[in-house]
Order: structure tokens, then sequence, then C-alpha cells
């Protein structure tokens, strides 16, 4: 695996803690306080009850930790294996109240992150031979972007941007507001951009073939083809002449992935990555250590 981003940790325990205090509030988990000993001891062993790509372990190790810091986790598998049902993924061991009341919140994280690298994997492979990217999009949980963007990497896909920081997108709204002084809106917006950040590349998005040449003549690095026929891209590329990156843009299904990686696009994105996933299903069976 190659180009995933860090899991920023720090960012990682202040979702952990929020995520605790939804479960526990002043009181704690009442359940097991009340009906388990304090002492007591148990093993967990994490398993998949369906196909999935695994990600985030690194996480569902922290939840535990964060209430039994004595704990020990045990990877059976790791980050980007492939993982059959009923396959062990780790086994936890420590003391058995912190582990029932860690387990829906590390159930939560690793079964919502298996998910997004599921769904990266199956778009990944439909254009494996060819030399098109998947890219993400924005369009994640808020707050937990570094989270899904890492699972996504993990997946097989690739990251566009993280955030509205470390590229200038020049989409439709900005190109309508920019329409605003006259005809020419592309082409100032981007000379505008590069004297404000001469160090981020610029892509603009285009509808039209029209919008695609002025963007060319802008020398901007990328161009986003937005919810364009597959012909009308395929004469994009014609045009482009290996100028700007491409990138096909809207309505971009598993389906359609392969004609659109055959006309010679550089990358395809879609926020259903992370936007329309179903979490894995996996479950933590919890037994008392003797």
């Amino acid at each position: 695996m190659s180009n995933i981003p860090e899991l920023d940790m720090q960012r990682v325990m202040t979702l952990i803690d929020l995520a605790l205090a939804e479960d526990l509030d002043e009181r704690g988990d009442t359940t097991s306080q009340a009906v388990i000993p304090a002492d007591a001891r148990a093993v967990g062993v994490l398993y998949a009850k369906s196909d999935c790509v695994l990600a985030g372990l690194a996480v569902a190790e922290a939840v535990f930790k964060k209430l039994d810091p004595e704990c020990k986790f045990e990877y059976i598998l790791h980050d980007g294996d492939f993982c059959p049902a009923k396959t062990e993924i780790a086994r936890i061991t420590g003391n058995a109240v912190a582990m029932l009341t860690a387990e829906r919140t590390a159930l939560n994280f690793i079964q919502r992150l298996c998910g997004v690298a599921t769904m990266a994997h199956t778009y990944a492979a439909c254009v494996k031979d060819s030399s098109m990217q998947v890219l993400d999009t924005r369009k994640t949980t808020p707050g937990w972007r570094n989270l899904e963007k890492y699972a996504v990497a993990v997946g097989g896909a690739s990251n566009h941007r993280i955030g509205l920081f470390d590229r200038i997108m020049i989409k439709d709204n900005h190109r309508e507001m920019a329409g605003m002084e006259g005809a020419g809106g592309i082409l100032r917006s981007v000379e505008r951009a590069r004297k404000m950040y001469p160090d981020l590349e610029v892509e603009v998005e285009v509808d039209t073939l029209e919008e695609l040449d002025e963007a060319l003549q802008s020398n901007c690095e990328h161009i986003l083809l937005d919810n364009m026929s597959t012909e009308m891209m395929a004469e994009a590329v014609r045009r482009n002449k290996n100028r700007a990156k491409l990138e096909a843009s809207g309505n971009i299904t598993i389906e359609r992935l392969p004609e659109i990686a055959a006309i010679g696009v550089d990358f395809a994105s879609s926020g259903a990555l992370t936007h329309s996933v179903k979490s894995s299903d996996i479950s933590l069976d919890i037994k008392p250590l003797k």
C-alpha cells in the first residue's frame, strides 16, 4: 500500500472521547457495572460476519485501551487485508467491564471504516487494468475526514484534496460569481488564484466544451469534467492533448467506470466512496478468562 495518509491520532482520540461520552454520560456502563465483578477478566475476539477489506484496527485498539490501558490487543489481520466472513481479525484480553463498555464504540468505528475501505476496493478493482485512478471527494462525515480518507486509500482508491486549503478548486458557483464581471471568468479566476496562492495547483470545473477551451487557455493543472456524457468526455480528451489532468465527476457509477477509463481521462471521482457506504458486519465475541 502507498500514498496512505497517516491517522491523526490526536483527532482520533477526540472522536473517541466524544463517542464514549455519548454512551456513558456521568454514570457509565450501568449494566456491566451492576452484573460483572470489577476485577473480572475476559478475552474478546473481533471477527467479520461479512466479507470486507479491513481499516481502522488502530482506532478500535485505541478505544479499548482508553478504558483499559493494560489490555492486550493482538492483531491477527491488518488494515488493507481482505477478510472473508467468519474470519478472526483481532483478539483482546483485559478487564471484562472495560471491554464490554468499549465494545459498541469500537465496533461503530471499525464497521464504518471497513465499509469505506470495502467500497473503495470495489471501485478501484473496476479499473485495475487501466491507468485511471479513482478518487474520493470532500463528501465525508463531519469530523471523520482523516479517518474516511485513510480508509479509502487502504481500500485501494486515491485521495483528492483533503480540504479547502490544499488545492484551488474553481467550481460552478465560483464561476457564476466570477461571471458577474463579464466574459473570461475562468481566466480571471485562475490568474487571481495564482497570484494569491502560487504554491497551489489549480483545478477548474467545467460543464461544457466551451468552458473546457477557456480552462485550457488558463493553463490550470487539472480540469474536472462535470456530469458529461462519455462521448463529450472523449472529445474533451481529444481537445486537451495531455495539457491538463482530466477528472471525470458526477454520476460516476461502478457500471460506468470501465468505459470512462477507456477514453483516457486521468481520474474519476465519486462521493459514493464515503457518502453511500454500508458498514461492514463485524462482531465481538467475549468470554470469561479463567
